[in-house]
């Protein structure tokens, strides 16, 4: 009998490893996560580093949140012996950053470390993440919680580097080099991300699905981790695997 791929769940950009247990729709499935590496600054070498963490597997899915998405592109355009689907959530092709204020401010950032760094830089990181949405959700979420998270995941180090390998790439030319089916989950309401990203993702990939989730936010996989699993399963039926 054929064996279901392992779901490797990839972190957002604070680098944590994801709370399997809450994935209540996914419990069925094997699962694992990983931390991402702090001293890396290039999406190339990530990828090498997530690929390390699949090496002994048959086959796998990708499942990437935010910037762990734009990580899970970076190995699907290489077309990996073993990758069987792609799950995209919040996620983009290239840097999200348009507003001069916020490019301004990510430059700056290296600059601003120590208290800096956890009282400026991460209270205005956790502001854009936030939506409407969030105080409603199966897991009630906050700019507070947000930031808190940063605080404890993600040194100073490891959020520069993440921002300087943002800036390096545009994977967009590259998206019609996925082979695999893909889900692209988008939340409602994203004021970081917005829904451009998602718009790239869908036209560049060849037979790509999106799924708008309603009433959530760009922390969708924290606050409504329930329902954020069940599309997964849902796409995961729908392609047989």
């Amino acid at each position: 009998m054929k064996s279901s791929p392992t779901l490797l769940m990839i972190p957002c950009f604070a680098g944590a490893p994801w709370q399997l247990e809450q994935l209540s729709h996914l419990q069925d499935r094997a699962m694992r996560t990983l931390r991402l590496p702090d001293q890396v600054n290039d999406l190339e070498t990530l990828a090498d580093f997530i690929l390390g963490q699949v090496q002994d597997l048959e086959s796998y899915v990708l499942v990437g949140d935010s910037y762990g998405a734009l990580a899970a592109i970076a190995i699907a355009i290489r077309q990996p012996k073993g990758l069987k689907a792609l799950v995209l959530s919040g996620g983009f092709a290239k840097s999200p950053i348009t507003s001069p204020l916020l490019k301004a401010l990510a430059r700056l950032a290296p600059w601003f470390p120590g208290a800096l760094y956890r009282q400026t830089t991460l209270r205005f990181h956790a502001a854009q993440l936030a939506s409407s949405f969030d105080k409603a959700g199966e897991i009630p979420w906050s700019t507070a919680k947000s930031r808190a998270f940063f605080v404890k995941h993600t040194p100073h180090r490891a959020y520069v580097n993440r921002i300087s390998s943002i800036e390096k790439v545009d994977f967009t030319p590259r998206l019609k080099n996925i082979a695999v089916p893909t889900l692209i989950l988008t939340p409602e309401e994203d004021r970081l991300i917005g829904q451009h990203a998602a718009g790239i993702l869908l036209k560049g990939i060849s037979g790509s699905q999106e799924v708008i989730m309603p009433r959530t936010g760009h922390m969708f996989r924290f606050s409504h981790p329930a329902a954020y699993s069940q599309e997964i399963s849902r796409f995961l039926q729908r392609v047989a695997l």
